[in-house]
């Protein structure tokens, strides 16, 4: 019996819960604070959020046959600029400068986004060198913004992004509803998410058929580029300050893996949005579940590629047939001998 693609992401997702629960029997626990919800599991979903939009806008590029390495360093650029137009404002009230950095931000983040579609859709150059270019590039523009020093800001508009509450929850928990509602709608309720997967299952096919695939593909990174600026600014507003050196550094990573972990093949073609939505809570559950147990800082990433990989072969299902087939034929020899010879 075929499984929905989203039976093992749950599988995992739960078992690194049960396993949080296990260590940590109040791990489940809730608690009201002064109008606000406090535990592990709402700092999952507040920490998580800016991973959480950066793997949607991923999964689309995905979709395409392309990749995008360029979105760490987006995230850098548009908290960079944010902050460095809000420390620049003058004399003007918190909340139009709060409001002039956010549009600023996220400008320049489509406009870049818009750069990596120019050179994958116009120009033909391979999508993981196109962004590479800007994963380079655009860490180096994000310390230059920066001045190669971390930019601290006072804003209490610009803090409510990544630091507030509404209805007792992190403001940034309804960032993340409203971009995944957004895009489920564009590409679920709309020719939109089909002409997505033509590009990218049959791009010359979809071609002949009528689609503009390049201005698919510039759709499609622009919305990664913005996607990228807004977790950009949740991060940014949330410790009320820029590092264009570390901010959003290895994102990119993780979000092709909540992408990949969500059931996206990176052929390109059919995508799942809400498969990414569950990759990117089990990537950063496990990122929480390893800084609990105590994992020394030295060896993190070492346990997280560990625990990545086990997640992937466990998806595969030529791994999993392959391990069913040896375990037959090493517990039902006659079973074997039978085939064999009949």
């Amino acid at each position: 019996m075929h499984k929905h693609h989203l039976f093992w992401p749950f599988v995992v997702l739960g078992t690194l819960l049960l396993f949080n629960l296990i260590y940590s029997p109040d791990f489940f626990s809730i608690q009201m604070k002064e109008g606000h919800l406090y535990g592990s599991l709402i700092d999952i979903l507040n920490f998580g959020s800016p991973l959480i939009i950066v793997s949607i806008g991923m999964t689309l590029v995905i979709a395409t046959s392309g990749i995008d390495l360029s979105v760490g360093s987006i995230v850098a650029i548009s908290g960079a600029i944010a902050c460095l137009s809000i420390s620049n404002g003058g004399e003007r009230s918190p909340f139009s400068l709060m409001l002039a950095a956010v549009v600023l931000a996220l400008v320049l983040a489509v406009v870049l986004g818009l750069w990596n579609g120019f050179l994958v859709a116009a120009v033909g150059m391979q999508p993981i060198i196109a962004t590479l270019i800007l994963m380079v590039a655009g860490r180096g523009i994000a310390q230059l913004i920066t001045s190669g020093q971390i930019i601290t800001i006072s804003n209490n508009p610009y803090k409510y992004i990544g630091a507030g509450s509404l209805a007792t929850l992190p403001f940034s928990i309804f960032i993340v509803v409203t971009v995944f509602l957004a895009a489920s709608m564009f590409t679920r309720r709309t020719a939109l998410g089909l002409f997505i997967e033509s590009v990218g299952c049959k791009p010359v096919a979809s071609r002949l058929a009528g689609i503009r695939s390049r201005t698919v593909l510039l759709a499609v990174y622009m919305f990664c580029g913005l996607c990228a600026g807004i977790a950009g600014l949740i991060l940014s507003s949330n410790v009320s300050s820029a590092d264009g050196n570390n901010a959003g550094l290895w994102y990119e990573l993780d979000a092709i893996l909540a992408v990949v972990i969500g059931g996206t093949s990176l052929n390109g073609g059919r995508f799942y949005l809400a498969g990414t939505l569950v990759g990117a809570l089990i990537i950063q559950t496990l990122t929480t579940t390893i800084y609990m147990i105590g994992v020394p800082p030295e060896i993190t990433l070492v346990v997280k590629a560990l625990v990545v990989l086990i997640v992937c072969l466990i998806q595969s299902e030529t791994f999993r047939l392959t391990l069913v087939a040896r375990w037959r034929s090493r517990h039902y020899p006659a079973e074997r001998e039978v085939k064999q010879h009949g």
